[in-house]
């Protein structure tokens, strides 16, 4: 994907697609963000029906499955001892009040399908092929509590492709903390969304952290294009 500076005079460093060495990282494409039925709808579902989010995640899924491209998944669960604890940020308190992602337990899945903390209907054909790669849960925002990156360097994967909620929380720590990790990221802005309240919108932060941290960003159709014309090297 192209070089290039915007109108912002920051530098585009690109990003090239290298089959057995790029992943599709997908957070949290679960029914609590991405469902009008999940908990967070009210305050997520307006960016993700304008940004097409809930279909761009599926043509990227689609598009990785077509080219063979290894996918991951970093989920968000809670369990009932997570519950317990002593002190919370800001949208950690607010998660477990209103009982985001939560499960029975690291071992029951009693009660998971269907609820909010399961995928996306419409994602099962993609995560449940036996191929997809399902890494433990992170806690918090970023993958510095699973082993998302023990299982990409396991797999040869240096350059990964980002989408998935929500944008400015866990797809941006994501993003941050495998730049820290010295993997070559690019963020895909319209397969994300984010809360907007008033005086605060989610998503255009997480934009221009984006644009000044990742290695590239481009929309879903620019990524797909990429990814086929890699698959043809």
């Amino acid at each position: 994907m192209n070089n290039n500076e915007d109108k912002s005079g920051l530098p585009d460093t690109g990003f090239e697609i290298v089959l057995s060495r790029t992943a599709l990282l997908v957070t949290d494409p679960q029914n609590d963000f991405l469902s009008p039925d999940g908990v967070s709808w009210g305050v997520v579902g307006k960016n993700i029906e304008a940004n097409g989010t809930v279909e761009n995640i599926d043509q990227l899924f689609a598009t990785a499955k077509e080219v063979e491209m290894q996918v991951f998944i970093s989920p968000h669960y809670y369990y009932p001892h997570d519950h317990g604890w002593q002190f919370e940020g800001a949208l950690e308190k607010l998660m477990h009040n209103i009982g985001m992602f939560n499960r029975k337990g690291p071992l029951s899945t009693t009660n998971f399908e269907g609820s909010g903390a399961d995928w996306l209907e419409q994602y099962k054909k993609y995560i449940n092929d036996e191929k997809t790669i399902v890494t433990n849960p992170h806690k918090v925002f970023g993958p510095e509590t699973n082993d998302l990156v023990l299982q990409l360097r396991k797999q040869g994967i240096d350059k990964v492709i980002i989408a998935g909620m929500s944008a400015n929380l866990c797809t941006e720590s994501h993003m941050r903390e495998l730049i820290e990790q010295g993997f070559e990221v690019m963020v895909v802005t319209d397969a994300t969304a984010a809360a907007q309240v008033p005086g605060y919108d989610g998503y255009e932060a997480a934009l221009t952290n984006f644009r000044m941290i990742a290695s590239h960003i481009a929309d879903t159709q620019s990524t797909i294009t990429a990814m086929k014309e890699a698959a043809t090297k």
